[in-house]
């Protein structure tokens, strides 16, 4: 069954060889979609015959956002600690462990209910892949369920028990990097595609955070590291050297740190809503991108630090507060963030890709950045099914 999405004011391919520009644009465009696939893209009055047709009405229509970082997996909320917060008080890692408490105590039932609501809330604003963590269980048998629950949503799974220190080993960190690297880490990695460590003050220095990563890949895991976040430290360069996949964070970042990830194939993924929410440093996007680093945006959804499934919220943060333009922002948050999870077959509408992509209820994808926080996406087809 094909179907052909006719109309189009302006079509975001993500490929410059199809239309104008860095992202293919394509003007008073169709898609045709047959299965889960895009079929072919071009004019509408050049569109082939298909079965059915949808009938865009001058709107534009960009490729699925792509969510490479996100955690879950949780239980409870943390509303005390951002009102604290926002009232003058800096955030730092600790505060994962409220998170922590309130996930172990829930059942699996709540944890999986918890996270299709908010997996709910990210496809009604577009996002058509995730990846997301564990890291709220921080003993065997909690990490595992998480990755598992998890597991039944996504194929982009991170197993993350090396997000803080468990509380039962805080006098014992060494102890506690014993167990993610050996009987968790066991029990976590089959249901995981990636390792991930919080390497951070408060958190894991360079030196655990190596061992996590090499014991992760002995299993088969791709790295990622959180690197960057309060401050200066080893973390784009340990990601760096390890190949990881993506440097998530990167607010403060030496001309080494740029260096590094300019001259390797570690995407700097950047979490706008981490510093709204926190009132933070801003990472600078154009200092990045000046250099030939790959950005990617996401939104770390998460219920301490950047509690927003809205990538589009996370566009227009980049453009108001990070230096990219409206173009570069949209490219990070669907090429981007297909290519910090390493997948050709997302972020982008081509023949052959996978058919995930969402109308705007606007002419152009800069509105997700002129109209900040206006509910714009009006309809979402993900494999090649509307969804909403």
């Amino acid at each position: 069954m094909s179907t052909a999405i006719i109309n189009i004011s302006s079509l975001v391919t993500n490929d410059p060889s199809l239309g104008e520009g860095p992202l293919g644009l394509i003007q008073d465009a169709a898609v045709v979609v047959d299965g889960d696939r895009v079929a072919w893209v071009g004019e509408t009055s050049k569109a082939p015959a298909t079965d059915n047709a949808v009938d865009a009405g001058g709107r534009a229509v960009v490729p699925g956002f792509v969510d490479s970082h996100s955690h879950l997996v949780f239980a409870g909320d943390r509303t005390a600690e951002f009102n604290a917060r926002m009232s003058g008080r800096s955030y730092s890692a600790g505060g994962i462990r409220t998170t922590v408490a309130a996930t172990r105590a829930a059942t699996d039932a709540e944890l999986e209910a918890n996270l299709t609501r908010y997996l709910g809330e990210a496809l009604r604003q577009g996002t058509t892949t995730f990846e997301t963590k564990s890291g709220y269980g921080l003993t065997t048998h909690d990490e595992a369920r998480a990755l598992r629950i998890a597991a039944a949503h996504t194929d982009e799974v991170t197993y993350l028990g090396a997000h803080v220190v468990a509380p039962e080993f805080a006098d014992d960190p060494e102890g506690y990097v014993a167990l993610v690297t050996g009987e968790m880490l066991e029990a976590c990695a089959p249901h995981a595609r990636w390792v991930d460590v919080f390497c951070e003050r408060g958190a894991f220095d360079g030196d655990q955070a190596r061992a996590v990563l090499e014991a992760g890949m002995r299993h088969g895991l791709i790295p990622r590291v959180h690197a960057n976040q309060l401050g200066h430290g080893p973390g784009v360069q340990l990601a760096v050297e390890v190949g990881a996949a993506s440097a998530d964070h990167c607010t403060h970042l030496s001309d080494a740190d740029v260096d590094a990830l300019a001259n390797g194939d570690t995407v700097a993924t950047l979490l706008p809503g981490a510093e709204f929410s926190t009132r933070a440093q801003w990472p600078d996007a154009r200092r990045l991108l000046d250099a030939g680093v790959t950005v990617a945006l996401s939104t770390d959804c998460n219920p301490g630090s950047s509690f927003t499934s809205s990538m589009p919220f996370c566009v227009a943060l980049a453009v108001r507060d990070m230096g990219m333009t409206p173009d570069e922002a949209l490219w990070a948050a669907t090429a981007g963030g297909a290519a910090a999870l390493r997948r050709t077959d997302i972020g982008r509408l081509t023949p052959g890709a996978r058919a995930d992509l969402a109308l705007l209820d606007a002419p152009s994808h800069v509105h997700l950045a002129y109209r900040p926080g206006v509910p714009l996406v009006s309809a979402v087809w993900r494999r090649g099914v509307r969804e909403v």
